[in-house]
């Protein structure tokens, strides 16, 4: 590639893509390093008669899933109620002030199971297991943290 072509990708990529990079990379990093996602998915395949492995990994599994629900949900109210919230001041917003309460407790909760699930029925241990789950978690951000937020635009 030459370095007038790379200059060109360096140019269109924006600012909040590099910041976002920045927890994509390590995030996908330690995610392949540790093997998290692998040994997640078999702690949810599990059919032994260790039943709470797998009762565990759903659970933070579902967590998971109510985080990234609630991330766009936030995303996503201007859309859905035709205003656009000051997120700076989200105590003031009569949405936002209910949402992002459950949202952090939904972070905190389901990475602190994952933490747990990974550390008690894997091979990780805790620590390796901590460190797994914040690869997975940062990834997730990042991922989503790529996604445009919505306007309203006022006529």
């Amino acid at each position: 590639m030459s370095i007038t072509r790379l200059q060109s990708i360096g140019k269109s990529i924006s600012n909040h893509t590099v910041r976002q990079l920045k927890f994509i990379i390590p995030g996908a990093a330690v995610t392949y390093a540790f093997d998290t996602h692998r040994v997640f998915l078999d702690l949810l395949a599990r059919t032994d008669s260790d039943a709470w492995s797998r009762l565990f990994a759903i659970a933070s599994m579902g967590i998971e899933g109510l985080v990234i629900v609630l991330f766009l949900y936030v995303l996503l109210v201007p859309w859905i109620h035709g205003i656009e919230p000051d997120y700076r001041s989200w105590r003031d917003s009569g949405v936002l002030s209910s949402v992002i309460p459950i949202l952090t407790v939904a972070i905190l909760g389901g990475w602190s199971l994952l933490c747990f699930t990974l550390g008690r029925w894997s091979g990780l241990g805790y620590l390796r297991g901590a460190v797994g789950a914040s690869g997975l978690y940062a990834l997730t951000f990042g991922l989503l943290g790529l996604l445009p937020a919505p306007k309203v635009h006022r006529s």
